[in-house]
């Protein structure tokens, strides 16, 4: 046989076996997605995605009108307004509309292009226009009165933003701010989880990626699919720690669907250039939970004990096991850290 057909042949046998190897992972994460899914589930009847009121218009800055909804006790001193994460909408504060109604007057609203608010200009896709946004939310709806913020990592972002912009707001008016699962910046360092190397070789490329995303959006918006294996994988990856219930999979899964992928590409720009560690320096005077999950693969937790550190006065949560969406998977544990904020800022 020749040195050339005898190459051949050991080519084709490890083509042969590395088809066999993805196959039969494929196999096994398909099986592994199959028991996730027909596991007990506790969340099986829980109404998510229906919890509303009758919502109100609030127009931005740039004329964008802002969905607002107000919840929870009309009569209660304190006021406290939730803002949700990127890809998400206000529906992600499921569990903290449905068990701190009684705590305080509530108020949920979804970012601009989110949800069922106005769809943004592309320039205006960024954290520092969602802090103004933030502004014109308390304005119309909270305008006198003790307050506390409650931010979910782009939220929270977005209580930074307005810091930076406002920084007087800042105690008599916010009396107490919580940060879950967010960052003060340098999110494209840690990219989700990947070893620091791999981030190093492939931060330089993101800005490109993200504007071939946004050149693709409609070819890639047909391509997208709820309920598949695939999704459901990605999904608890990037959101859950192990075990979690496959309805919360699942509702985590519709909103991220929910969301357009040009909305996704037009953000995206803005997380890169996102600095905002001075402005915690705002908050040193008030009450501020920090909280994030220990396996948090977007805003990790290093990020959350560095802004620890420059607030040693606040509460840190640490979610042993959680990941970016403890507010869900964990939502008594973070209800109970967000009911004592609440009485420190009162107190």
């Amino acid at each position: 046989m020749s040195r050339r057909r005898r190459t051949a042949g050991l080519v084709a046998l490890a083509t042969g076996v590395a088809g066999a190897a993805v196959a039969a992972g494929v196999a096994v994460e398909k099986r592994a997605v199959g028991r996730a899914r027909s596991q007990p589930d506790p969340y099986a009847d829980e109404p998510f995605g229906k919890l509303h009121t009758e919502g109100l218009r609030v127009v931005t800055s740039d004329g964008v009108g802002l969905h607002v909804e107000v919840d929870g006790n009309p009569e209660a001193p304190l006021t406290v307004v939730f803002m949700h994460g990127f890809t998400l909408r206000m529906d992600a504060f499921h569990f903290q509309r449905r068990d701190l109604a009684d705590a305080a007057r509530l108020v949920f609203y979804d970012h601009r292009s989110h949800g069922a608010s106005g769809r943004s200009p592309a320039e205006h896709c960024t954290i520092d226009q969602l802090g103004k946004d933030l502004d014109a939310v308390l304005q119309a709806v909270a305008p006198a009165g003790p307050v506390v913020l409650v931010g979910h990592s782009m939220g929270g972002m977005t209580i930074l933003a307005l810091a930076d912009q406002r920084p007087e707001l800042f105690g008599e008016r916010i009396v107490g701010v919580a940060l879950l699962s967010t960052s003060t910046g340098d999110i494209a360092k840690e990219l989700v989880g990947v070893p620091g190397w791999v981030s190093r070789v492939i931060n330089p490329a993101v800005p490109q990626a993200a504007k071939l995303v946004r050149s693709r959006a409609t070819v890639i918006e047909r391509g997208r699919r709820v309920g598949t294996d695939f999704a459901f994988i990605v999904t608890r990856y990037l959101s859950f720690g192990p075990g979690a219930p496959p309805s919360l999979v699942a509702f985590m899964e519709q909103m991220l669907i929910d969301t357009p992928v040009e909305v996704m590409g037009q953000f995206f720009d803005t997380f890169l250039s996102h600095d905002k560690l001075t402005a915690l320096d705002v908050l040193s005077d008030i009450p501020v939970l920090i909280s994030c999950g220990s396996r948090d693969v977007l805003t990790p937790l290093t990020h959350s004990r560095l802004m620890a550190q420059r607030l040693p006065s606040a509460e840190l949560q640490v979610l042993a096991g959680a990941n970016h969406m403890a507010k869900l998977e964990r939502h008594d544990e973070v209800n109970e850290a967000l009911r004592r904020l609440f009485a420190r800022a009162t107190s």
